[in-house]
C-alpha cells in the first residue's frame, strides 16, 4: 500500500469540546489542590485514554458513592449525577467537585421548571446512558418519561395531552430527534419545548462538518469510545450523509488496515471526548502506510468555554 494515495478530508470542528475541557480540568486542579488519591464517580468523560492519563496522576475512578472513603474529595462526571448523590455526599461530610457540563445542567433546570408547572415530562435520550440516569435522577420517580424511538413518541400517552414539555439529551442525533420531536410537536400541539435547544453546540458542529465531508468518502473514521453517545452519532451520520462505509475506532491501533483496499478518500473526525493525539496519531498511521494529502475541511468556530467551579476557580 505504500506510496498509494490517499486523501484524508479532516473535519473541523473535532474533538474535545468545552463541557469535556472543563471535566478534565476540574481533576487536575483537584489532583493539584488535594493531591492524590481524588475520587472520580464513574469515567470523568467517555475516553479510556483521558482516564488512563488522570489514573497516572492519581484519581482513582469508581461506579459509586460508597466506593469513595469520606475523607477524600471525589469528582462528579461531565455526564450529571442524579441528586441523590450529592446529597449523600453532604451526609457523609464529604469535599465534592461538580463537573457536569454546564448544558447538561441547562437541561436539569429545564426538568426542574417544567415539573413545578406542573407539566408532564418526556426526556428523548437513551436509556442506561449516565447524562439520562443523571437527567431523570433530578425529579421524583415517575416524573419523566424516557422516549428513545419515533415508535415510543407515537405511544406514549400522557394523562393530560394539552399539558405535557419535552427536554433532550444533550449528545443525540439532531436529525433523529428532529423526528421524534416532530412527533410530539404533531399529537400534542401545546407540547412545551426547550427555550434553546437542548443538544448541544458541540455535537450539532461535530455531526454538521460530518455532513459536509461526508459524501464521497470511501471510508470514514470516528475517534472516540464505545460508550461515547456523540461518537456513536457521528458514524451513523457519515454513514447516512453519503459515505460508503464509516467505523468507530479509540485508537489508530483498533484500525483494520483491510478496511483500507480500494480507499482514496479517508474522512476522519473526533468525538467530543476524544483528545486530538489520537487524530494526529491515526494521521500518522496513515501516512507510514501511504502517499497521504490532508484537507481540512471547517464549518464552524468554536469560541465557548465554561468558568471552573468556585472551589476550584478561587486558587487557578
Amino acid at each position: 500500500m505504500q506510496g498509494r494515495k490517499l486523501e484524508i478530508r479532516l473535519a473541523a470542528p473535532r474533538g474535545f469540546c468545552a463541557g469535556v475541557d472543563r471535566a478534565i480540568q476540574i481533576v487536575e486542579e483537584a489532583l493539584g489542590k488535594w493531591g492524590a488519591p481524588v475520587y472520580v464517580r464513574h469515567e470523568i468523560v467517555h475516553n479510556q485514554h483521558v482516564v488512563s492519563r488522570l489514573e497516572g496522576m492519581g484519581a482513582v475512578f469508581v461506579e459509586e458513592l460508597d466506593e469513595c472513603p469520606p475523607d477524600r474529595p471525589v469528582v462528579f462526571s461531565a455526564h450529571g449525577v442524579p441528586k441523590a448523590v450529592p446529597a449523600e455526599a453532604e451526609r457523609r461530610e464529604m469535599v465534592y467537585v461538580d463537573a457536569t457540563c454546564p448544558l447538561v445542567s441547562k437541561v436539569h433546570v429545564e426538568a426542574e421548571r417544567h415539573h413545578k408547572a406542573g407539566r408532564e415530562i418526556v426526556l428523548i435520550g437513551h436509556a442506561g446512558h449516565p447524562e439520562v440516569i443523571g437527567t431523570m435522577g433530578q425529579l421524583p420517580e415517575g416524573a419523566i418519561t424516557l422516549i428513545e424511538t419515533e415508535d415510543d413518541a407515537r405511544a406514549f400517552e400522557p394523562k393530560n395531552a394539552a399539558n405535557v414539555a419535552f427536554v433532550t439529551q444533550t449528545t443525540l442525533s439532531v436529525d433523529d430527534t428532529a423526528d421524534i420531536v416532530a412527533i410530539l410537536q404533531d399529537r400534542f400541539p401545546d407540547i412545551s419545548a426547550p427555550h434553546k435547544e437542548d443538544i448541544c453546540y458541540a455535537t450539532t458542529n461535530r455531526q454538521e462538518a460530518v455532513k459536509a465531508m461526508a459524501d464521497g468518502c470511501d471510508l470514514f473514521l470516528v475517534i472516540g469510545a464505545e460508550t461515547s453517545s456523540n461518537s456513536k452519532r457521528l458514524v451513523e451520520v457519515a454513514k447516512r450523509a453519503g459515505a460508503k462505509d464509516s467505523r468507530l475506532v479509540a485508537s489508530a491501533s483498533n484500525v483494520d488496515w483491510d478496511w483500507f483496499e480500494g480507499v482514496e478518500t479517508l474522512g476522519l473526525t473526533a468525538g467530543a471526548s476524544a483528545p486530538e493525539d489520537l487524530v494526529q496519531g491515526l494521521i500518522a498511521a496513515c501516512r507510514a502506510r501511504f502517499d497521504i494529502e490532508v484537507v481540512p475541511i471547517t464549518t464552524a468556530q468554536e469560541t465557548v468555554t465554561f468558568k471552573l467551579p468556585r472551589v476550584l476557580a478561587a486558587e487557578v
